[in-house]
């Protein structure tokens, strides 16, 4: 079990931020979340699109948006545990809770921060015969080690960011590369179609669209040994396969979130603007996941919401004492 100040549910772009104001109030941070990257949305699913509405960037790319987030916290010395979904709050002595993820991890914290975007974010899956049994058999939604994909014969599904993103990392990894997607266009970045057709052009992977997934086969043993393909002329193809990885975004499920006894609106968060306090003292909730009065799902807010955040969480851990608050213009970043 580990011991911090708060743990940070959700290391989206507003999860990262509370990093920052919390540190500012020399408070530490611990943060936990379900995909196996830092980032969210931004980083799993639109990294290459642009931001349009972040102070001091006319523009900026949403995955180099994460990478000044994590140069901005690194001062703090944040922990995280990736990759894991959170399950279990419990109350314990002095006020303080015990946040507990699938996998058995414990964290002790004083306050609890819910950042979790639009709640726990669940693989958007194809409707195909038999998909389950081959989970975990070949059939994959998300990529933590490239390199367990080294000298593999691997097939990607989608047309988005993520797709064309996974598909340009895996093309030097793989042994054989495949990329589907039902449509004749892409919707990721201009640049990364652009890279992917290339090398699809130069016989570096095999590109297919205007072609949907059929059917999958499995071998003797119960794994994947082929993913079979059908084109917009009805023409079927079969794919020998070690791996399938559907990238087709994700999706937002509250979770386990929904048995905290939070008082909830429309599966959203009701909080206290005034801290961004829950309906249970000591657990906060910012960003998309909550909702008040005049509620904008910004960014920008959640930064907002953070940042009056971390006073609330400073004077609920310290028995209602109020931070010794000076502009960082006068103090500087003091690290942890």
């Amino acid at each position: 079990m580990m011991e911090t100040d708060v743990c940070i549910v959700g290391a989206g772009p507003v999860g990262l931020f509370a990093v920052f104001e919390l540190g500012l109030l020399r408070l530490k941070a611990h943060v936990m979340d379900t995909l196996p990257v830092v980032g969210g949305q931004l980083a799993e699913i639109y990294p290459r699109k642009p931001i349009y509405d972040i102070p001091g960037y006319p523009s900026i790319l949403a995955g180099d948006l994460v990478d000044r987030l994590m140069e901005q916290i690194a001062p703090f010395h944040p922990s995280f545990g990736l990759g894991q979904k959170v399950r279990g709050l419990e109350a314990v002595e002095g006020g303080r809770w015990l946040v507990s993820s699938e996998n058995g991890d414990q964290v002790l914290a004083g306050a609890v921060v819910i950042a979790g975007g639009l709640g726990c974010f669940e693989p958007r899956k194809p409707d195909l015969v038999g998909l389950e049994a081959l989970e975990g058999r070949g059939v994959t939604y998300m990529i933590r080690d490239p390199q367990a994909f080294r000298g593999r014969k691997v097939v990607l599904a989608g047309g988005g960011d993520s797709a064309l993103d996974w598909t340009l990392q895996l093309v030097d990894v793989a042994e054989e590369l495949t990329l589907v997607h039902r449509s004749s266009a892409f919707r990721g970045a201009p640049e990364s179609a652009a890279r992917v057709q290339a090398l699809a052009d130069s016989g570096r992977l095999r590109l297919l669209t205007s072609t949907s997934l059929l059917s999958l086969q499995a071998n003797g043993d119960g794994w994947l040994e082929a993913v079979l393909v059908q084109t917009q002329g009805q023409e079927t193809l079969s794919l020998v396969a070690d791996d399938l990885i559907p990238l087709y975004g994700l999706t937002p499920q509250l979770g386990p979130i929904a048995d905290w006894g939070l008082a909830l609106d429309a599966s959203a968060i009701q909080v206290n603007t005034e801290t961004y306090q829950t309906s249970v003292p000591g657990i906060f909730a910012i960003g998309d996941i909550n909702t008040y009065p005049g509620k904008l799902k910004l960014i920008l807010s959640g930064f907002h919401e953070a940042a009056l955040m971390a006073h609330g969480a400073y004077r609920y851990i310290h028995g209602g004492a109020k931070p010794s608050f000076k502009y960082t213009t006068v103090t500087g970043v003091k690290g942890l």
